[in-house]
């Protein structure tokens, strides 16, 4: 039985319990990772946490809407036991009937084939470690190859650090400039996150600086369920020059080589970042995204114009 669980009435013990054991448990769905991308979510748990889905949710216009929080990727349903579709299927009809629009990222392993909400696929990277590294990098690209040489010419120095915060603060001064979804809130959230998984001791952050010393790239990284996820990075003019990513990637490749580790690089659609990531040798996968509308015609056009204005309901 499936029920629908308030989040001051889930037990987050039992909850993580079910998320660390689940053969298809992720990070994302621990109950601390929810706490901070989503505060106060709510849960579908079935039969004494055998399997949960997590609902993060908010309310807009007078709208319960579901929504995929910032910094996390794939969500949907977590199981003890082997998952088909007809039971994806379950949770997803058990999503009570106040929430009256739901755009949200199931996990790769939700087969999502007899939903009847809109469903597509979207793309994601992942490179399997356990490999010498003279074997990983044989897999490079030849562009991915010359980029490393450039960065290796520049005189390029990767280190580790324990300071998120000049990683995000790259960011927000560079790619950041022109993204008007992402404010305060969402990179107060990121470095709750981060400092976190680094109390946990889960958590890597790799600075490449130049020859000057000038932090021209960094890249965090988080670990869970023997993968590594690339969860957000920051380059600088400078660095995408000398290729400074193409070199903290090849280090972490280097250093995890022969691990039973997945690189997973979370994304993406966009085709220059696949294209990157391929050349480091990463396969494409894909995970379902599901819409499901329950508005009212004059309702849906409302919706429609609002996140063609304002971006999707995320915040």
């Amino acid at each position: 039985m499936i029920s629908f669980v308030k989040y001051g009435d889930i037990d987050k013990a039992r909850w993580d319990e079910c998320i660390e054991k689940a053969f298809n448990g992720n990070i994302y769905g621990y109950s601390w990772y929810l706490d901070a991308v989503c505060p106060g979510w709510n849960g579908l748990i079935e039969d004494n946490y055998k399997a949960v889905f997590p609902i993060p949710s908010g309310r807009k216009y007078f709208v319960n809407y579901i929504y995929q929080p910032y910094f996390t990727q794939q969500l949907g349903v977590f199981s003890l036991n082997h998952l088909t579709a007809e039971v994806v299927k379950e949770f997803i009809d058990e999503i009570p009937e106040k929430y009256k629009f739901a755009d949200i990222n199931l996990n790769k392993l939700n087969k999502a084939d007899h939903l009847k909400c809109k469903v597509s696929n979207l793309l994601n990277h992942e490179l399997d470690l356990n490999f010498r590294y003279e074997t990983l990098s044989e897999n490079y690209s030849e562009n991915t190859k010359r980029n490393l040489k450039r960065a290796r010419q520049s005189n390029i120095s990767v280190l580790s650090s324990t300071t998120p915060e000049e990683v995000v603060a790259l960011f927000r001064h560079n790619r950041g400039v022109g993204l008007t979804h992402l404010g305060n809130k969402e990179y107060i959230t990121l470095l709750k996150l981060i400092n976190i998984c680094i109390h946990k001791g889960i958590a890597e952050v790799a600075c490449a600086y130049s020859s000057d010393n000038e932090l021209c790239a960094g890249a965090i990284f988080i670990k869970s369920h023997q993968k590594a996820i690339f969860v957000f990075s920051a380059v600088s003019e400078l660095g995408r020059t000398n290729a400074s990513m193409t070199l903290i990637i090849d280090q972490f490749i280097k250093q995890h080589a022969n691990s039973k580790i997945t690189l997973d690089f979370e994304g993406s659609n966009d085709a220059n970042l696949a294209r990157f990531y391929k050349g480091f040798g990463a396969k494409e996968l894909t995970y379902p995204r599901i819409t499901l509308t329950r508005l009212s015609g004059i309702a849906n056009l409302a919706l429609k114009l609002l996140r063609k204005f304002r971006g999707r309901l995320e915040t």
